[in-house]
């Protein structure tokens, strides 16, 4: 029998809080764990997804750092600014929340559109980022089919969010197909259903446009200038790329190291978070 898993279960046992800050004018909602005083560690989640991507990494986490998990700008239940989102947007929004917490430098961990914001903000905002992580992120390549497929499951899902079409978007990130991922479904379909959702998702969408996309995506000399120590973490059955394209990515940031995750999609820290919580804290911790 599988295992049930539960968003709330996943959090019993953790001194958490659930809040708004304003981050620059935005009503940014975060998750946070760990001592206020200890160094701020902030995770970034993927397109049209929400703070609870990294819901089963607070508790390991928040031993050894301050810990906020984000709704990024036009996602979850942090304001929309009803404009086509480009990374520059995503970046000031960063920022702003750093700003709001008064730090001046954190450890940044991105999966998927995270990584990419990430990557772009450690490059322009080198001196705010003190470790790295990317986490399958986005940012280095522009794939027609796999533009296409986030955007065709990511509108359904926002347009009409019934159970099944926001499971086929869950599931599309998961290397296990068996699974139901009920609790994660019903997290999302709540977002999804609030008013005016389906715009904000076209906002979201604009980076598989091609033109957009474009002018976005970093390269060789980007990932070049990256100066913080980086984690590139990949795995073995992620839908946006293969291995070979994160291990390409690794290859141009100067010392990055470089891990894969066998039996994940794309998202490695939820299915597998143990070995996720290893990885991660053996490097943002610097132990090996």
């Amino acid at each position: 029998m599988t295992e049930y898993e539960s968003v709330w279960s996943d959090l019993q046992g953790v001194a958490f809080s659930q809040g708004y800050l304003d981050a620059g004018g935005v009503r940014t909602r975060y998750l946070h764990a760990g001592d206020p005083a200890a160094p701020v560690l902030v995770f970034l989640h993927g397109s049209g997804g929400h703070a609870e991507a990294y819901i089963r990494n607070l508790e390991a986490h928040a031993e050894h750092f301050s810990t906020y998990s984000i709704d990024m700008l036009g996602h979850g239940y942090t304001d929309k600014p009803g404009h086509p989102l480009e990374i520059a947007h995503y970046m000031n929004h960063l920022a702003a929340v750093l700003d709001t917490l008064g730090v001046d430098k954190a450890h940044i961990s991105g999966e998927s559109l995270g990584g990419w914001v990430a990557s772009r903000f450690a490059v322009d905002h080198a001196d705010r980022v003190d470790r790295l992580v990317l986490n399958t992120a986005g940012g280095s390549q522009a794939d027609p089919e796999v533009m296409k497929r986030i955007v065709t499951l990511s509108m359904a899902a926002a347009e009409n969010p019934t159970w099944e079409t926001v499971q086929a978007r869950i599931k599309w990130l998961m290397a296990d197909k068996t699974k139901d991922y009920d609790d994660i479904v019903a997290s999302r379909q709540r977002v999804y259903r609030q008013p005016g959702f389906a715009s904000a998702m076209r906002d979201i969408m604009a980076l598989q446009d091609p033109e957009i996309r474009a002018r976005n995506l970093l390269g060789a000399n980007d990932y070049g200038a990256i100066a913080a120590p980086t984690l590139v973490v990949w795995t073995s059955d992620d839908p946006t790329a293969d291995v070979a394209e994160g291990r390409r990515i690794a290859s141009m940031i100067p010392g990055a190291r470089f891990e894969v995750m066998a039996g994940c999609g794309h998202w490695p820290q939820y299915e597998d978070p143990k070995t996720f919580d290893r990885l991660h804290l053996d490097f943002l911790l610097g132990r090996r």
